[in-house]
């Protein structure tokens, strides 16, 4: 076996060994012996992408469906800079993912050598580990290396507390084809290439560290529980409004929007009254929150906010944390029946009978009640994926309280780049375990951003997936900014396309709908596959639709 195979051996059977079941390739010659390595693999699923960008937001939506470390490969030079992207999501919502790259070796570096760029430490601080693997030389040694290697990245990237993408770069030199069926150990090397015996990793895991006692939270009547993006079991924190009484606000990709949570909460903390009337004297958050203002500004009027986290890399947008703990207790004496815990869901009854009254107004689809019933017709078991901009936004306000449904989206940095191929990737790992049908709610921009996100070759593993895309011909999020009203807002923030959604369902040969009623939603979802269906609006009358929604809901509660 000639060194770049034996490496790239190694390499995946350690991985493997460790729990690799998925792959992201993108095609290229100098990472050839990485990706014949991975499709010989008989318990890894390889998935190949031609367009590098779409390949890595594919890798972290398995990542993030799974919850798994995903490896991610691709030839040298600018293909490596095309993953910096979904690295750098992956990095900020902590999402296990195995990036390797291929290279030239050392002595075609700085020469002007083809495709030879420079790619140590391509991805700075955004990765938990970089590692310049060195080039596969057959000498003593280099199986312990690679594999120990191997199982240290697979920890790195699985990372407990703190999950996310780890680069290894691997320099090959030709040949880049292993000769013959040579496989496992060679006459030419040096060493047998066995791993451990009966299958084990070369480094056993470590025990799981035993649960931090949580922290007994005081015993006061107006506390607030905040459960902000993140992929954490929402159990306790229901469990913690039950024994308080404290509203629960949950941001839709907490999935903690359940049972009692205040599903309105994005309306009630736009109204200042309400807002003075219901100052907190301790704020609970968990997660990343940060969808709304609304939010934001309510964390800061917090008197004490106590934050679950991990003490190194806790989330505190606004930088009112007082107390950093690893888990939190209701107070043994605490009781649900209190006069705050009434008021806010007294409000939260108005502001869900006005919403809903203001939605179910007109048949036709707007932007606001396609988010609602969406959210409310999707199966028990099924996934929903959500767009960064206005759908996730639309979500957060609509959505009624429910459990059953899991909601993903990409909110680390909350980029609507790759959003179609992180949708996909969701699914397919989603169905792989079992679950049920997937869906996604995406801005035409998002569709158009990552368009290559359908465009799956020949006998590649294809998703139940309904793309659903609001069209409202242009950057929807932006009329309700203070850009809105610049004589040059249509050039440089509405950006009108012109495209329908039925063009790219042609060109990448996917089934396509065009819904306008609410009544027809249910029909349209229905079906198998990959598909798409889209939803003309207009974002002047969403803008509008949407300020009177606060605002019905703000005269209500006066």
């Amino acid at each position: 076996m000639n060194p770049s195979a034996a490496l790239a051996h190694v390499l995946v059977d350690e991985l493997a060994r460790c729990g690799l079941d998925e792959a992201v390739i993108a095609p290229g010659s100098r990472s050839t012996p990485l990706a014949l390595a991975l499709v010989a693999h008989p318990h890894i699923r390889v998935h190949v992408r031609i367009d590098e960008r779409s390949a890595a937001f594919l890798a972290l939506g398995l990542a993030r469906g799974a919850r798994h470390p995903v490896a991610l490969v691709c030839t040298s030079g600018t293909a490596a800079a095309n993953f910096h992207p979904a690295v750098v999501e992956a990095d900020h919502s902590s999402v296990p993912l195995l990036v390797l790259t291929a290279d030239r070796p050392p002595e075609l570096r700085g020469t002007g050598a083809n495709q030879a760029i420079d790619q140590i430490g391509l991805y700075g601080s955004s990765v938990r580990l970089f590692t310049e693997v060195g080039t596969p030389d057959p000498q003593p040694g280099m199986n312990a290396y690679w594999r120990s290697l191997a199982c240290r990245a697979w920890n790195v990237a699985h990372g407990g507390d703190r999950p996310g993408p780890v680069h290894l770069n691997l320099a090959f030199r030709d040949p880049l084809v292993p000769e013959g069926s040579d496989s496992g150990a060679s006459p030419a090397w040096p060493e047998p290439l066995e791993g451990r015996p009966e299958g084990r990793g070369w480094i056993a895991p470590a025990r799981a560290a035993a649960e931090p006692a949580p922290f007994v939270l005081p015993n006061v009547e107006r506390g607030v529980i905040v459960c902000g993006d993140g992929d954490y079991d929402p159990i306790p924190y229901l469990a913690l409004a039950m024994a308080t009484g404290w509203p629960l606000l949950a941001e839709p990709t907490s999935n903690a929007r359940r049972a009692e949570a205040i599903s309105t909460y994005r309306q009630l903390l736009a109204i200042p009254d309400f807002t003075a009337a219901h100052v907190p004297d301790l704020v609970v958050s968990v997660g990343r929150p940060g969808l709304s203002r609304q939010m934001l500004a309510y964390l800061r009027s917090a008197r004490r906010h106590v934050v679950v986290g991990d003490p190194y890399s806790f989330a505190d947008p606004v930088r009112t944390a007082t107390d950093i703990v690893p888990a939190v207790a209701a107070h043994p004496e605490a009781t649900p029946d209190t006069a705050w815990a009434r008021s806010w869901h007294e409000a939260e009854a108005v502001a869900r009978t006005v919403t809903d009254g203001l939605l179910d107004a007109e048949e036709g689809l707007t932007e606001l009640r396609l988010a609602r019933d969406l959210t409310d017709h999707v199966p028990n078991g099924s996934l929903l994926f959500a767009g960064s901009s206005m759908p996730i936004r639309d979500i957060d306000a609509t959505m009624p309280a429910r459990c059953g449904a899991r909601i993903l989206g990409n909110r680390g940095v909350s980029g609507i780049d790759g959003t179609v191929s992180s949708a996909v990737g969701a699914a397919l790992a989603h169905q792989q375990r079992g679950g049920g049908p997937a869906y996604a709610l995406l801005g035409d921009l998002a569709m158009l951003h990552d368009q290559n996100g359908v465009l799956l070759g020949s006998g590649e593993p294809r998703p139940d997936l309904a793309i659903v895309v609001v069209n409202n011909d242009g950057g929807g999020i932006f009329s309700g900014l203070e850009q809105a009203g610049h004589p040059d807002f249509e050039q440089l923030f509405g950006t009108p396309h012109g495209v329908s959604m039925e063009r790219i369902a042609a060109v990448t040969d996917t089934a396509y709908t065009r819904l306008e009623w609410a009544t027809d939603l249910p029909k349209a979802l229905s079906g198998e596959g990959l598909r798409i269906i889209e939803v003309r609006t207009d974002r002047g009358e969403s803008a509008a639709l949407r300020q009177r929604l606060h605002e019905d809901v703000a005269q209500a509660l006066r």
